[in-house]
């Protein structure tokens, strides 16, 4: 990957710059403009919330941010490195070592139990975390034996944020993580992401629809029609227990 030293604020604090961040599908003669023009800061250690409607441009642009898609225009700068000129190989890299990810749907292996799902991602990173450190993380040490069929919904997203942080990503990226969920298991959820943040420092991106969630973040970034409408910094962040929707 290239650097750059164009970081408009210190490279040690400036996880991901964007600049001019645009994104088109053609679909047959259709052309749809899924981002805009999107210039954007993530910090080191913060929990942002990536608010907006279906179409906004969420979804489009944490998959640039994870590296599973790249933009039609514009930059995306990683801890001083161009994504948007890596290679195949290193955007694999970067994905593999680098980032966590967690769905709305969870993604889990029926065959496996809720501890082997995680060290299929534990065997090949760099320094992971046991499988059995992040289970209790997430408050699942009663259920390392157990399969996805003899699990909650909760329970089940509760294993793929545990897959997702055992790797002890930079970066972990959440897309509408309590989307299959009702409010009072979602808020389960939403404080295990929230004790992974905390307790493990990696920039944490979620994206939902529900303003409501967005009250447990630093900083909520709200995109509308594939641009950046507002950021604001919540001057009191509720825990996710005291969230209701």
């Amino acid at each position: 990957m290239n650097s750059t030293p164009e970081l408009s604020a210190d490279p040690a604090s400036v996880v991901f710059l964007t600049q001019g961040l645009a994104k088109v599908y053609r679909m047959g003669e259709v052309r749809v403009e899924a981002l805009r023009g999107v210039d954007m800061e993530l910090y080191g250690g913060e929990l942002v919330v990536l608010l907006g409607p279906s179409g906004s441009g969420k979804s489009t642009l944490l998959n640039i941010l994870g590296g599973l898609d790249l933009p039609t225009a514009g930059r995306v700068i990683y801890r001083g490195r161009d994504l948007t000129r890596a290679s195949e190989r290193e955007l694999t890299e970067y994905r593999r070592y680098h980032v966590g990810f967690v769905f709305q749907f969870y993604n889990l292996i029926p065959s496996l139990t809720a501890r082997e799902n995680v060290a299929v991602v534990t065997e090949i990173s760099r320094q992971p975390m046991k499988p059995e450190d992040a289970l209790a993380l997430v408050g699942l040490s009663d259920r390392l034996d157990h399969f996805p069929a003899q699990l909650s919904g909760g329970q089940q997203q509760r294993v793929a944020i545990a897959r997702a942080i055992a790797k002890n990503p930079a970066v972990l990226l959440c897309d509408e993580p309590t989307g299959a969920l009702d409010s009072a298991t979602g808020v389960v959820v939403l404080e295990a992401l929230e004790r992974a943040n905390r307790e493990l420092g990696a920039t944490t991106v979620v994206i939902t629809h529900n303003a409501d969630i967005a009250q447990m973040a630093d900083r909520v970034i709200h995109l509308s029609d594939g641009l950046i409408g507002e950021v604001r910094r919540n001057a009191h962040k509720k825990s996710p227990g005291e969230l209701r929707w």
